[in-house]
């Protein structure tokens, strides 16, 4: 129930609990690509990302399109922020993980399948660990590696 700011009462349908619902199945099957996407890695690579974090959010923030130096209209479906282990020296320690976060609307928005969708959130996940390794865009480029 809400008022209009003449004293009347106008009443609202939502299904905001079934959204909620349907927002939280989307969230947890996309959390089991990304888990079954980690898990495929090999034993070798699983243990050198043990102090990486990997974050699911909708869409990119303002502040992140900015970053990146992306303009209107380029997606952007992962991001990788920390110090590529290629860089790290003796003195590199007591430091926050490195985070790879995932944006899972701007992935979805790029499917038309679940097939599709497996197979991006795999690629996305690969791009933003080779950044952790070290491998920057213009390599990943010359590597054939989207």
């Amino acid at each position: 129930m809400t008022g209009d700011g003449a004293g009347r009462r106008r009443y609202v349908a939502t299904n905001a609990p079934a959204i909620a619902t349907l927002r939280q199945k989307r969230r947890h099957r996309f959390e089991r690509m990304v888990a079954r996407a980690i898990n495929e890695l090999p034993d070798t690579f699983r243990q050198a990302i043990a102090n990486l974090e990997i974050v699911i959010v909708n869409r990119p923030s303002v502040a992140d399109r900015a970053e990146m130096g992306l303009h209107r209209g380029e997606a952007l479906l992962g991001l990788y922020r920390g110090t590529p282990l290629t860089r790290r020296d003796q003195g590199y320690n007591l430091t926050l993980p490195d985070t790879i976060t995932l944006f899972q609307r701007s992935i979805e928005a790029r499917c038309r399948d679940e097939a599709e969708l497996v197979e991006q959130v795999r690629a996305t996940l690969l791009h933003e660990l080779a950044h952790h390794f070290g491998i920057d865009d213009e390599r990943l480029d010359q590597l054939g590696v989207d």
